[in-house]
């Protein structure tokens, strides 16, 4: 029979390590081609049941095809004004664009501001342009560029989805090659090893591939929605949740290497001693992710199920391939250093030892003070504006959008270009006009006509017609939200049915959803997690007091972040759902590091009662979680190489709080809590009783 079992045993891993080459090869490539059924159309992550995503759906009767409007702005070069031969050429120039390619209608004559200084002109451009758009936006800009003596720009949701399209254009090959050098690094680092960190590496890129051609199929097929956020995360949520487990699994494996030669019992041995903490951990993002299905918001909808696709992946790769060549080449692994055990048998790392020692000698003061300290930090949390970031702080570097639309806020009413949308009864189109005219925070209403020219009749489409009313302040600026609330609310006295849309009630809607998000999404991951925990540790109270240690890293992260964003970064505001999204990631990673830690904990109690589980649980896995963390946090900063906001925001939250949470958290605060608690944390299981016994 052990004859048998031995060429098995080699065997097994040499099949799945082919197999996973396999895979590899056939879906590797798809980590580059998700850009090609991604979108950046902002348009269509709206909340469900809002207003303005109901009126996109009635403006589409009021034209042959849905358009992305591009504003075309001219100065006078010299500063002075621009003339009427000038505001005629560029009507001109608008016109003979009209059949060109990518534009979908007629595009507008140029208008004169009330400074003399400026002509602003629209032209309609389709929504479906994709990879295509910068060049359609070219041409409009040459063609726009030949009226002598002006200068030209371009603004509007065109010129800003065009702006993003450049800014996610390096998302497949930088942030991958920063996020996996960092990781590279870190682990040649930890390991002082030449061929270890390169099969993490490769396990995590493995289970990146598939996890793409997955989402690739899903996407393609119109089950998900993904943009260009959805999928940087997703590289940087494989590659660092890959890496963690794949340390946590490569730590055991070194510490049964260092107590038997079969290389092969070593692999098995170290994936039962680590298959249900990594498991736990795992089922923990997955199921907080899919929490994200019950938002109103499409983005967060699509993360959810894209983000569980992905961490699935990273645990498949980390329980069969990492594992299947860790068989096959044993101690090698680690060459040139030697595998030793860290447990507390044989001493650990003089570091982890220390702060053993501390947390056995005064757990009381120890934990109060790390609680105090983050209570500190949580203070500042109110002080964290979540109401959208303006269009000016959108983007790190300069965009031109974004000058484009300071100069046309220079020039003519803020929100020029940029109307909200007003679809109302026919039969009181003339009270509706007048109220939303006389709303404060409103500078124009016109009516959409039939012959599309200013001051002709009206356009009805089954009863209903559409105004566009031009704004006064900037459309993403708080006092253009005010006034989209104040139309509403008095459109509705007049007429229940009418509706108000555009870009600034977009974004107001999709504010107030993100707020309503939170309330909703928030219980229900901390319920998921605390299930998670109690089937894991078999305990109630110790479960209740490791969610309540990961919530308090949260809100002393976005304290810190709100002082950081504000101080340090210039930022007026985070966008509405980075709160939710921080939260998501920040809870769900932070429990993970403290179930590491704690199944160890747990199993070290059942042989030596809890004083003694604490402090071999913390020696033993402190060097592996820290090590986890600091490579979470270097992927996660590997974000801010896109030069969005939301992006960098999330980057520094996560990062931040996953430190934090490892050096404090989980290092200092658990453990003396515990440790202080002593083997009552364990009620109601036997292992208090048990652990007594012990002790």
């Amino acid at each position: 029979m052990n004859a048998l079992r031995r060429p098995v045993r080699r065997l097994v891993p040499l099949v799945l390590a082919l197999v996973w080459l396999g895979l590899g090869g056939a879906f590797g490539s798809y980590a580059g081609k998700l850009g090609e059924v991604a979108t950046n159309d902002q348009a269509a992550f709206l909340p469900r049941n809002a207003q303005s995503t109901r009126v996109i759906e009635e403006q589409k009767a009021f034209h042959q095809q849905e358009t992305l409007p591009a504003v075309v702005l001219w100065t006078a070069r010299d500063g002075g004004e621009v003339d009427a031969a000038q505001q005629a050429d560029a009507t001109r120039r608008l016109a003979s664009l009209a059949d060109a390619d990518g534009v979908a209608g007629r595009p507008s004559p140029a208008l004169r501001s009330q400074d003399g200084q400026a002509l602003q002109g629209v032209v309609p451009l389709s929504p479906t342009l994709g990879e295509r758009l910068p060049e359609v936006l070219d041409q409009v800009r040459a063609t726009a560029g030949q009226v002598p003596g002006a200068r030209v720009q371009i603004a509007g949701p065109a010129a800003t989805q065009g702006d993003l399209g450049d800014a996610f254009a390096g998302i497949d090959g930088i942030l991958l090659g920063v996020a996996l050098a960092a990781v590279l690094v870190i682990l040649v680092a930890v390991y002082r090893s030449v061929l270890l960190p390169f099969l993490i590496i490769v396990s995590a890129v493995f289970a990146l591939g598939v996890a793409c051609a997955l989402v690739y199929v899903l996407a393609d097929h119109d089950v998900v929605r993904v943009d260009g956020q959805v999928q940087g995360i997703l590289s940087i949520l494989v590659i660092g949740a890959a890496t963690d487990y794949a340390l946590l699994l490569t730590a055991r494996f070194r510490e049964e290497l260092a107590h038997r030669d079969d290389k092969a019992a070593a692999a098995l041995a170290a994936l039962r001693g680590s298959l249900g903490a990594i498991t736990a951990s795992a089922a923990t993002v997955a199921l907080g992710l899919l929490a994200l299905l019950i938002s109103d918001l499409t983005n967060n909808r699509a993360l959810g199920p894209v983000g569980a696709i992905g961490i699935v992946c990273a645990v498949l790769t980390t329980l069969t391939f990492l594992p299947a060549v860790l068989a096959l080449v044993g101690r090698a692994a680690f060459w040139p250093a030697k595998p030793r055990s860290a447990d507390a048998a044989t001493g650990g790392h003089g570091i982890w030892r220390r702060v053993a020692h501390r947390v056995d000698t005064n757990p009381r003061r120890l934990w109060l003070g790390t609680t105090a300290l983050l209570v500190g930090a949580a203070a500042f949390f109110p002080t964290l504006e979540s109401k959208g970031v303006p269009l000016d702080e959108l983007f790190i570097n300069d965009a031109p959008s974004v000058a484009a639309q300071q100069a046309l806020g220079r020039h003519f009413p803020g929100g020029s270009g940029q109307p909200a949308v007003i679809i109302a009864d026919a039969s009181k189109r003339a009270q509706v006009e007048r109220a939303a005219a006389g709303t404060r925070g409103v500078a124009d209403v016109r009516a959409v006509t039939a012959s599309g020219a200013p001051g002709g009749a009206a356009l009805v489409v089954d009863g209903r017609v559409r105004l566009d009313a031009t704004l006064t302040a900037a459309p993403d600026s708080g006092a253009a939200k005010d006034a989209v609330r104040r139309l509403r609310d008095r459109l509705d006295a007049l007429d229940a049915g009418a509706l108000v849309g555009g870009y600034t009630a977009q974004q107001y809607d999709t504010q107030r959803t993100a707020a309503h998000d939170r309330t909703l999404i928030i219980p229900v991951v901390l319920a998921i997690i605390l299930v998670i925990l109690v089937l894991l540790l078999r305990s109630l109270l110790l479960p209740v007091l490791l969610v309540a240690t990961v919530a308090l890293n949260y809100l002393a992260t976005l304290g810190i972040a709100s002082l950081v964003f504000t101080h340090g970064f210039g930022f007026s505001g985070t966008d509405a759902s980075v709160p939710l999204y921080g939260f998501v990631f920040l809870v769900a990673l932070g429990v993970d590091y403290n179930i590491f830690l704690m199944s160890r904990v747990r199993e070290e109690t059942l042989r030596h009662g809890t004083r003694q589980g604490v402090l071999r649980g913390l020696i033993a896995t402190g060097g592996v979680i820290t090590s986890a963390g600091v490579v979470l946090a270097a992927t996660f900063a590997a974000l801010i190489v896109i030069p969005l906001a939301f992006l960098a925001q999330i980057a520094f939250i996560v990062a931040f709080g996953v430190l934090l949470d490892t050096i404090v958290v989980r290092s200092l605060l658990v453990p003396a809590l515990v440790r202080d608690v002593d083997r009552t944390v364990w009620w109601p299981s036997r292992l208090a009783r048990e652990a007594k016994e012990q002790d």
